[in-house]
């Protein structure tokens, strides 16, 4: 991996809070969808991708505090576990408009990565099995590949099993 941008990537809060940690990474442009249903599908889909490697950053808010669940594009964030995870009872996802205040990203682009406010972030469990890891880079159309390990420290997550299917 290294931390080339692909030709017109431009810079995004994630890539540069990526460099800034010196981390390894890779970043993965694609022709974005706008009309896709799923955000995450469709980058996997573009970029050849198994949909297990891709995952996808939700807002819910846990007991009324926003909160930020990254799980495979090939699942569903687990609400109860989610709330679980964070150390709440109740979660419900977050109004689009309150996570895209909150993050600074718009949705079909929220990255787990440089977000405007850091909030409590629980990354599934399974990631620890992957080699690398794709998410968000900021922007639709671009992703940023990094190591696990990498992902969970930048974002201060912990890990538990919040994805269901």
């Amino acid at each position: 991996m290294s931390a080339a941008k692909p030709k017109g990537a431009g810079g995004t809060p994630a890539t540069v809070a990526a460099a800034k940690a010196g981390i390894d990474f890779t970043l993965h442009a694609y022709e974005a969808d706008p009309n896709a249903g799923s955000y995450g599908e469709a980058a996997a889909d573009a970029l050849g991708i198994a949909h297990d490697r891709i995952f996808k950053t939700l807002l819910a808010e846990v007991d009324g505090r926003l909160t930020v669940g990254v799980v495979p594009v090939s699942s569903s964030l687990d609400l109860k576990a989610l709330a679980a995870a964070a150390g709440g009872k109740k979660a419900r996802m977050a109004d689009p408009g309150d996570a895209e205040r909150a993050t600074g990203y718009v949705v079909g682009g929220i990255s787990p990565l440089g977000q405007r406010r850091r909030l409590p972030t629980v990354v599934d469990a399974s990631v620890s099995g992957l080699a690398t890891v794709y998410v968000s880079a900021g922007r639709r159309g671009l992703q940023i590949e990094l190591l696990p390990a990498d992902l969970v420290r930048l974002t201060g997550a912990g890990l538990a099993a919040i994805a269901r299917g």
